[in-house]
């Protein structure tokens, strides 16, 4: 009926519980006999989608370059970046074909 309220431990009685109940380090770095074996993950397959056509490339492309035009870069670093891109664009887009999208 009466609860009798529980003794605090102390730190020293704590650490000495702990102590007693370590378990060999050796224990650990051993692989059980119930490991459970290793599978290969499954295969991905990759769908192959229709080629875009080269005129609506193109379009694509010029498209791309007056976006990258609108964009006002924050600063000098991503101002480069943007030039390179524009670079790259004008490239693809003066070349005779296209790369496959």
């Amino acid at each position: 009926m009466f609860v009798k309220p529980k003794k605090k431990t102390t730190s020293k009685e704590a650490n000495r519980d702990v102590g007693n109940d370590k378990v060999p380090v050796e224990a650990f770095l051993q692989p059980s006999a119930t490991s459970i074996p290793e599978r290969p993950p499954p295969p991905v397959v990759l769908e192959e989608r229709e080629r875009v056509p080269e005129d609506q490339q193109h379009d694509l492309l010029k498209w791309i370059l007056e976006e990258k035009r609108k964009v006002k870069p924050r600063d000098l670093e991503e101002k480069k970046r943007i030039d390179e891109e524009k670079a790259i664009l004008k490239h693809f887009i003066r070349a005779k074909s296209n790369p496959s999208l």
